[in-house]
């Protein structure tokens, strides 16, 4: 079994665009696609965990009743789609948690971080979602791009602690779910959704997942809400190297998610964590 997490988030949510839009009025569009989304879930018979921005609970509260009515769970992914590495974020953050969890009845258990920026600089997190009781994590990459990644990090779940973010600690309250990687031209890359569900081919992404299969590890996989959505992503005049990650084969990223989940099973975090006596 395999977990899929929708990052439900707005057109101006992305760490690539929002250099880009200072000066443009933001109207949530996103939000309007939540139920694209899960039909094509229920057409599949796929539950899965949304990661939500939290002040998109507070433009259309409804989203959270859709998503828990429908056997799904929710996740937080901060207030705001900041990164967790920004000066002065620690300080927001205890507050922002307390804040969704108000918004969710504190029905949320796990947490992605924005632009997966949980790495050395912003393990504080950890401590921080303890102390709220949170279970689970799954921000870490563990391979390297140019805007994240902590290459030694484990493949599968393991116990995280802000002393210890890329090996398991025993000690460790929280369980991290890292995302799918795999190799390809020799070099370990990430595989686990967005961006690299719309660029590689998709065998090389099927063959990560049997890889992880045969290992028997899930395979964590994420999708945004505006790729699964491209009508409600406007075109924006983003830099050619913005340009090329935010819509490169936009419009493939709905028919090849859904040729995963007739492909594989996935499921939701808190559900993994159940069906397989994770928490002990």
């Amino acid at each position: 079994m395999n977990i899929l997490g929708i990052d439900f988030e707005e057109w101006y949510h992305p760490e690539l665009v929002k250099p880009h839009i200072k000066n443009i009025k933001r109207n949530p569009s996103v939000i309007n696609g939540i139920d694209k989304i899960l039909d094509l879930l229920r057409k599949h018979e796929t539950l899965a965990t949304f990661f939500v921005v939290g002040e998109l609970l507070e433009i259309k509260p409804d989203i959270f009743d859709k998503i828990i009515e429908n056997g799904h769970e929710i996740g937080f992914h901060t207030m705001h789609h900041d990164r967790l590495d920004l000066p002065g974020f620690e300080k927001k953050f205890s507050f922002e948690v307390k804040e969704f969890a108000k918004l969710t009845n504190h029905k949320s258990q796990g947490f992605r971080a924005p632009t997966f920026s949980l790495n050395n600089t912003s393990s504080w997190a950890i401590d921080v979602l303890e102390e709220n009781n949170y279970m689970y994590d799954s921000s870490v990459v563990p391979a390297k791009t140019s805007l994240y990644g902590l290459p030694n990090a484990e493949h599968k779940p393991y116990k995280i602690t802000s002393n210890s973010i890329e090996k398991n600690d025993s000690s460790g309250k929280l369980i991290e779910f890292p995302l799918l990687v795999t190799t390809f031209l020799g070099k370990k890359i990430p595989a686990g959704g967005g961006f690299y569900l719309r660029t590689l081919p998709m065998k090389v992404i099927k063959n990560a997942f049997k890889n992880y299969q045969n290992k028997n590890m899930p395979g964590c996989f994420y999708i945004h809400s505006w790729e699964l959505t491209p009508e409600f992503m406007p075109k924006l005049d983003l830099s050619f190297k913005d340009k090329f990650a935010t819509y490169h084969n936009l419009g493939k990223a709905y028919s090849r998610m859904s040729e995963l989940l007739k492909s594989f099973k996935f499921t939701s975090f808190s559900r993994y964590i159940t069906e397989n006596n994770m928490i002990k």
